[in-house]
C-alpha cells in the first residue's frame, strides 16, 4: 500500500511539473514575442523610412539610413546597462517583477515613436527625441532576454534543457515574424499615406501588445531555482560577484554572441537596405526575411533539441562555422534579383546558420552560471557583446557600402564576425548542465 501510495504521489507530482512545463513554456514565448516585436520594429522601419523621414541625408540616399542605423546602434549602448538594472533586479527580487519592468518600458517607448514628428517638422528635435527612445527600447531588451530564457531553463531538468530552453527564443523569432507582417501590412498603403502616417501604426500598436503581455507575465510562477536560490545569496551586487567570480564565463558568452548576434542584424536589417540599394521591392526582401524566420520557428527548436543529444558546443559550432561559408553566397543570391534565390538566401542564413545558434544560446549560457547571479550573468554577457555586434553591424555595413557600392567588403566583415564566434568554441569546453540548477 505505501509503494502505491508513493507511486502514486510521484506520478501526480510529476503530472503537476510537466503541467507548470508547459505554462511556462507558453507564456515565456507570448511574452518575449510581444516585446520583441516593440524592439524589432524599429530595425524595419530604420531600414526602409527612417533615414527619409527623421534623418537629413543631404544628396546622399544612403546617408540618412546610416543615420537611422546609427539611431539603431544607440539602443545597443543601453541594452548592458538595461542587463545590469534588470539583472540585479531579477536575482534579488524576482524574474517575475523584471520582466514586467522590461516589458512597460518597451511598450511604452515604441507607442511614443509612432507619435514622434518627422525631421520636416521638428527639426533636430526629431531624431534627439527619437534616439533617447531608442535608448529606452535598448535598456528593456537589455533585462528581457535574460529573465524570458530563465523561465524555461530553470523550470526543466538536464537533459531536456536545450529543447525547452529553445522555445523562449521562439518568442524572439515570432516578434519578428510579427513585426514584419504589419510592416508589409502597412506598406500596402499608398507611398504618400504610409510616408505620412502609415508606418506610424505598427509603433501605436505597442499598446494593445504591452496589455495582452502584462497580463501574460502577471500570471506566471517564479522561477522556483530563484526561490531557493535567494535563500542562501549573498548581498551585494550580482555584477560585482559576476565580474569578480566568473569573468570567464562572461566573456565565453560574449565571443559566442558574436556572430548569432551580429550576423542576425545583417540578415533583417542591412539585408533590407542593400535590396532597396539595388532596386529589389520592400516587399519581395520582407518577405524573404519573413519566411525564413517563419520557418526557423521550427528549425531552432530542432537545434535546441539537438544540443541535448550531441551537445551545445558541436551545435554552436555547426552554426558559426557554417555562417562563414555562407557569407558570400547570401550575397550573390540576392544579387540576382531573382525570388528564388532571394528567399533561398535568407533560409541558408536565418533558418540553417542563425538558427543553429539561437537554438543552442539559451541552455549553452544559462549553464556557465549558477542561480544566485545567473539573470546578471546571462544579461552581461548577452548585452555587452551586443553594443559592437548586434548594435554596431549595420552601421558598419552600410558605412562599407556607401564607400565601395558592392557587398563583398560586408561579406568579409560578417566571416570575421563568425570568426571570432568559432574561436571562442574551440578555446572552450562543453558547459555541466546542472540539474535545475
Amino acid at each position: 500500500m505505501t509503494m502505491a501510495y508513493e507511486g502514486a504521489a510521484a506520478t501526480a507530482a510529476g503530472q503537476a511539473q510537466r503541467r507548470r512545463t508547459r505554462r511556462v513554456v507558453m507564456a515565456s514565448i507570448a511574452g518575449n514575442a510581444m516585446e520583441w516585436y516593440d524592439f524589432f520594429i524599429y530595425g524595419t522601419a530604420a531600414a526602409l523610412v527612417f533615414g527619409e523621414l527623421f534623418f537629413p541625408k543631404g544628396t546622399d540616399p544612403l546617408l540618412g539610413t546610416m543615420g537611422a542605423f546609427a539611431g539603431f546602434a544607440v539602443g545597443f549602448l543601453a541594452r548592458p546597462l538595461g542587463g545590469v538594472v534588470f539583472g540585479h533586479i531579477g536575482d534579488r527580487r524576482g524574474r517575475k517583477i523584471a520582466l514586467e519592468w522590461t516589458l512597460g518600458i518597451m511598450g511604452a517607448s515604441t507607442f511614443l515613436i509612432g507619435l514622434l514628428p518627422t525631421y520636416a517638422q521638428a527639426g533636430f528635435w526629431a531624431p534627439a527625441a527619437m534616439v533617447l527612445l531608442r535608448i529606452l527600447q535598448g535598456a528593456a531588451a537589455g533585462g528581457e532576454w535574460g529573465g524570458g530564457v530563465l523561465l524555461i531553463s530553470e523550470a526543466v531538468e538536464g537533459r531536456r534543457r536545450g529543447f525547452f530552453s529553445s522555445f523562449s527564443q521562439l518568442g524572439v523569432a515570432g516578434g519578428f515574424v510579427l513585426s514584419s507582417a504589419v510592416f508589409m501590412l502597412a506598406q500596402q498603403l499608398p507611398r504618400d499615406a504610409f510616408m505620412s502616417w502609415g508606418w506610424r501604426l505598427p509603433f501605436l500598436l505597442s499598446v494593445f501588445i504591452f496589455g495582452i503581455g502584462l497580463y501574460i507575465r502577471r500570471h506566471i510562477p517564479e522561477s522556483e531555482a530563484f526561490v531557493q536560490a535567494r535563500k542562501t545569496a549573498r548581498r551585494g551586487m550580482p555584477a560585482v560577484e559576476v565580474f569578480r567570480r566568473y569573468p570567464r564565463e562572461v566573456f565565453t558568452a560574449m565571443g559566442l554572441r558574436v556572430a548569432e548576434n551580429g550576423g542576425s542584424y545583417i540578415f533583417l536589417a542591412f539585408a533590407l537596405a542593400y535590396g532597396k540599394f539595388l532596386g529589389i521591392s520592400s516587399d519581395l526582401m520582407l518577405g524573404g526575411v519573413l519566411l525564413s524566420m517563419f520557418v526557423e520557428l521550427g528549425t531552432l527548436v530542432w537545434f535546441g533539441h539537438l544540443s541535448d543529444r550531441i551537445g551545445r558546443r558541436a551545435v554552436y559550432l555547426l552554426g558559426s562555422a557554417g555562417l562563414m561559408a555562407a557569407a558570400f553566397p547570401f550575397f550573390w543570391m540576392v544579387e540576382t534579383r531573382e525570388p528564388f534565390w532571394i528567399f533561398a538566401a535568407f533560409l541558408l542564413g536565418n533558418t540553417v546558420c542563425h538558427a543553429a545558434m539561437i537554438g543552442t544560446q539559451p541552455s549553452y549560457f544559462a549553464e556557465l552560471f549558477p542561480p544566485e547571479v545567473r539573470y546578471t550573468g546571462l544579461a552581461l554577457g548577452h548585452e555587452l557583446a551586443s553594443v559592437f555586434a548586434g548594435g554596431l553591424s549595420p552601421l558598419i555595413a552600410m558605412a562599407l557600402l556607401r564607400k565601395y557600392e558592392s557587398a563583398t567588403p560586408v561579406a568579409w566583415f560578417l566571416v570575421g564576425l563568425a570568426a571570432i564566434t568559432v574561436i571562442t568554441l574551440l578555446l572552450t569546453r562543453e558547459p555541466a548542465r546542472r540539474d535545475r540548477a
